[in-house]
């Protein structure tokens, strides 16, 4: 197991100076990660999610002040369209533009398919997929407008192969990887490319309670579970951070990436090359 990846923002130029990003479900996790990388390359940034306003704010004013740029905020519900709509109309008014659109948000539920809750469906689904198409169909006229936009997606490993117990996740992100290629096709003419990052398992600490309690549900020392359980299918053994997963997305969104659009990119320790 590697140790828990220091809270490090990657040292890059200006490389985003002018341009705006959107990042769904960014107010923890791997979405806070990419969001802080964004505003690090010089990114104006509208965060959304979940959480207690008073740690929203401090977030906010931490990247604005570290960064020196505008951060807002957003507390859209991602499983209603007309709150997506609001969000993306705010961000227009706000902005005149969104540059750099990624769509983390998401939710999982584990359950054998027939007694999979069709609620939990309807809501995994909504949310890993549906989400992506509604900001995606309104970001577009203005990226095309200026002739340049990135979509980036945050998949999954379980975008490209499946585990059990799983079905909803796995076919939202099946459908993630798939509009993702949509999108590519549709606009690679136009300045815009759309790619998909598909991570295995990365260090948050969400997982980090996974693993405790597993732990002690198991009575297996932690290191065990993380080969044995969380990192069984990764053959390095290793979870991805959030610093590699917000450097990899600055990449996608420079002018260096342009000519790399619908792809689905693995960033899980080999554990698609199964």
């Amino acid at each position: 197991m590697n140790a828990p990846a220091p809270n490090l923002t990657p040292s890059v130029e200006k490389s985003l100076k002018g341009k705006v990003s959107l990042v769904t479900g960014s107010t923890s996790g791997i979405g806070l990660g990419i969001a802080r990388a964004l505003a690090a390359a010089g990114s104006a940034v509208v965060l959304n999610g979940f959480g207690k306003p008073a740690e929203i704010a401090a977030t906010q004013y931490e990247l604005s002040d570290r960064f020196n740029v505008p951060v807002e905020y957003s507390g859209a519900d991602m499983s209603d369209p007309d709150s997506i709509a609001q969000m993306m109309h705010k961000t227009l008014k706000t902005f005149g533009r969104v540059d750099i659109l990624v769509n983390n948000a998401g939710i999982q539920h584990v359950a054998p398919l027939h007694e999979f809750p069709p609620a939990k469906w309807d809501a995994v689904l909504a949310i890993n997929l549906s989400s992506a198409f509604h900001t995606i169909r309104l970001a577009l006229p203005a990226m095309v407008a200026n002739k340049w936009g990135r979509v980036i997606n945050i998949a999954s490993a379980h975008g490209l192969v499946a585990s059990a117990f799983k079905s909803a996740y796995v076919a939202a992100k099946h459908g993630m990887v798939g509009l993702t290629k949509v999108v590519a096709l549709e606009t690679a003419e136009l300045g815009i490319t759309s790619n998909a990052i598909c991570p295995g398992y990365v260090y948050t600490p969400l997982v980090e309670a996974q693993i405790e309690g597993q732990a002690k549900a198991h009575k297996i020392p932690r290191e065990q579970v993380v080969r044995e359980i969380l990192l069984a299918q990764q053959p390095n053994k290793r979870f991805a951070s959030v610093d590699e997963l917000g450097a990899l997305t600055v990449f996608l969104a420079s002018d260096a990436a342009a000519s790399i659009t619908g792809v689905a990119l693995p960033v899980d320790g080999g554990w698609t090359a199964h």
